[in-house]
């Protein structure tokens, strides 16, 4: 299991909800969220763009959860995480990314798990930017 904490982007939240394959990375990181398998933390601003996110109806039809059952699997989620207050950032290369750069300042050993190229490539982060497969393969 890994020891190293993460920020897991909502990306890989709806992927993991999505896919048809329980052995992928990203349903095997939303599986370990769930069971608490590994150290992640949110903020509240990132538990509340997971919601948004996962109520809109083109996703509802995708995943076929109700709003009930949205709200469960996030307090799920909200059991097993760290809870940060977000710190003064630099900017992200997506300003709709702020939240999750801000999340990173919080904590400096933390990583970023997500499957966004234009987050993995930001050259500023330092390796603290890392894909699904590559925590999956961790833990």
């Amino acid at each position: 299991m890994s020891r190293q904490a993460v920020i897991v982007d909502t990306n890989v939240v709806v992927a993991g909800l999505l896919t048809g394959n329980a052995a992928s990375p990203v349903a095997r990181i939303l599986d370990g969220m769930l069971t608490g398998a590994f150290t992640y933390a949110l903020s509240e601003a990132l538990l509340a763009e997971y919601r948004t996110v996962l109520v809109r109806p083109q996703l509802c039809k995708l995943h076929g959860l109700s709003v009930t059952e949205i709200d469960a699997l996030l307090t799920d989620i909200a059991f097993n995480a760290i809870v940060l207050a977000p710190a003064p950032a630099r900017p992200a290369p997506d300003p709709g990314d702020q939240l999750l750069w801000e999340l990173l300042a919080a904590r400096p050993e933390l990583l970023l798990v997500t499957g966004d190229k234009l987050l993995l490539r930001d050259p500023g982060m330092g390796g603290r930017v890392i894909e699904p497969a590559a925590f999956a393969a961790a833990f």
